[in-house]
Formats: C-alpha cells, sequence, structure tokens
C-alpha cells in the first residue's frame, strides 16, 4: 500500500477508483472496498482510492469540533488491509469545495486514467454537490470510465453510516458502534504524566493525549484491550472530569489501568480498543469509596473481557 498527499505524486496508466470520506472504514465501507479490489487485481489493474483531509463537511458548514473517527494515517492503514494499492488524501480546503465537478475528475484522471469510478448512492462532489452519481456517469463517457453506484449497506434494517456511528460513540454505545464498524472503536493517545493518582489508589493508570479532531465519547468507564510489547493487555478506562477530587477542570481526561501490567509507557502511543461500558462518571464522598468502585469495575471488565 501507498499513501499519498499530493495527486501530482502520482501517475497510473490504468486503474480503478473510488472517491469518499470513508470516515471509520465501516462494514458499508469495506463492502465497497472489497468489491473494488476484486474486480480491479482481477484485471491486473491497481485499487485506487481518493478520501478527504479536514473531511468535507467540517470546510462548508464551516464547523470545528471533534469529528473524526479514523485520522489519515489510521485510515490508510485500515484500507490498505483490505488490499487497497494506493490511497491519495487530498487536501480538503476552501478552494476544493469552489471546483466544478469536471474539474476534479479531469485533474484525478490525468493522474490515475481510472477505467471505473466507484461512489455511494449519496455521492457529490464539486461545487454545489454538482457532480451526483447521474452527473459522473455522463462525464464517463468523456473521459472513458465506467461509472458503479454503491447501494446502501443495512444491519438489521439500519442504514449503516459514519454519522450514525459517530452517534454511537458520543452516546457511549461502543458494542453498537462495533457492530457497525465491523471491529472496536479505537483511540489512539500518547502516554503522558499525570497527576498520579491512580497509582496513590493502588490502580496505576496511562494518561492518554488524544488528538482534538477525534470524535468525543461519552464520559465515563469502560472495558477496554489494548497492546503492550506484542501482548493484548485487559484495562479499565476513566473518560471524565475527575469530580471526586475537585479538580474542576473543563475537558474529559482519559486514563487506562492496564490490568497486570507494569512498567513505564510515558511518550508511547497507546490505542485503547472499547469493547463495553461499565458505568457513568461519578462522584464519591471519600478515596475510599472511590477505591471499592474501582475494585468493582475491574471485576465487572474481568468478566466482559473474558468473553472477548
Amino acid at each position: 500500500m501507498q499513501h499519498f498527499h499530493n495527486v501530482e505524486e502520482i501517475h497510473l496508466d490504468q486503474s480503478w477508483l473510488t472517491i469518499g470520506s470513508f470516515d471509520g472504514v465501516h462494514l458499508g465501507h469495506q463492502q465497497i472496498i472489497h468489491n473494488l479490489v476484486k474486480g480491479a487485481h482481477d484485471n491486473g489493474l491497481p485499487a485506487v482510492v481518493v478520501t478527504f483531509f479536514p473531511h468535507p463537511q467540517l470546510i462548508i458548514k464551516e464547523e470545528q469540533c471533534p469529528f473524526y473517527l479514523t485520522l489519515p494515517d489510521k485510515r490508510a492503514q485500515l484500507l490498505g488491509d483490505l488490499g487497497v494499492d494506493i490511497i491519495l488524501t487530498y487536501t480538503f480546503s476552501r478552494e476544493t469545495s469552489q471546483m466544478r465537478a469536471e474539474e476534479f475528475i479531469d485533474l484525478l484522471h490525468r493522474r490515475l486514467q481510472f477505467s471505473q469510478l466507484w461512489v455511494g448512492y449519496d455521492f457529490a462532489l464539486g461545487r454545489d454537490r454538482e457532480g451526483d452519481p447521474a452527473y459522473l456517469k455522463d462525464l464517463g463517457q468523456q473521459f472513458g470510465y465506467t461509472l458503479k453506484e454503491i447501494r446502501p449497506y443495512y444491519i438489521d434494517g439500519e442504514l449503516v453510516s459514519s454519522s450514525r456511528i459517530r452517534k454511537s460513540i458520543r452516546d457511549g454505545e461502543v458494542r453498537e458502534a462495533a457492530a457497525f464498524l465491523g471491529r472496536s472503536f479505537e483511540i489512539t493517545g500518547k502516554v503522558v504524566v499525570g497527576a498520579n493518582r491512580g497509582k496513590s489508589l493502588g490502580f496505576a493508570t496511562s494518561n492518554l493525549d488524544v488528538q482534538q479532531e477525534m470524535v468525543d465519547i461519552k464520559p465515563g468507564v469502560y472495558a477496554c484491550l489494548t497492546d503492550v510489547g506484542g501482548q493484548t493487555w485487559k484495562a479499565v478506562t476513566n473518560i471524565g472530569f475527575r469530580p471526586t477530587f475537585g479538580e474542576g477542570i473543563t475537558s474529559p481526561r482519559i486514563e487506562a489501568h492496564l490490568m497486570g501490567f507494569s512498567g513505564d509507557l510515558y511518550g508511547e502511543d497507546l490505542s485503547l480498543r472499547f469493547i463495553d461500558r461499565l458505568r457513568d462518571e461519578m462522584k464519591f464522598e471519600c478515596v475510599s469509596a472511590l477505591q471499592t468502585q474501582i475494585k468493582a469495575d475491574i471485576v465487572k471488565a474481568l468478566h466482559i473481557l473474558g468473553e472477548e
């Protein structure tokens, strides 16, 4: 897999292409990618994905908020794992949003020479969203490609979409999110020095500094899995504001207790896979009550994670 950030760095003689945001690379996305890769490879051609960062919605609607299920490098890794040969993460700007659909297709076609273009049923690109599937099909006659429009993907009658998964995560429904993603929702952050309160309570924790673009997950206590040193560790993760200690912090902190682990992870990148939500964050009247609850959380997490 090759990951590019500039279309001018790519020059192909032929390819099959799909375009979309692909945030999360969920089960609906995976259906498109599996079929695109198989078709391209059966014809001896590379499978190419063009995706965007920032997400067009954030630029067009001028939103600034935690949003992403996956950032570009993780998204590229997931797409590569599905067999995609080339990923172009195209920088989406205000200027990009004003490009005509024909202009953008011409730019891509000159570099990628795609003979197949696969897009979702609700896809549109170009100024005023003029490049819908019907318009892109007509452009195919000019540029020499065939358009394939992908139908929506449902699980138990519910449409699988990135926006639906974001809502599940913001609601703390991580099992529901996993059912749509096809894997557990994951957060990666750098382990930083914290207040060492977990250690003083008898439950050492790793405090994560997470990129602010990632979608907010509902505060609370979660059962998680993480990989360190080639081994998978079970963890209890608290996301919240530490109300018991009255710190008055304004943004949630993420701290994970890796059960049975001893070692120094400061400065390391740690990825947490969220398996289930245990409870809301609570304020305790005393430290001993908090310690008792943490012990109960660990027992519950071990029961859940033992089934994973």
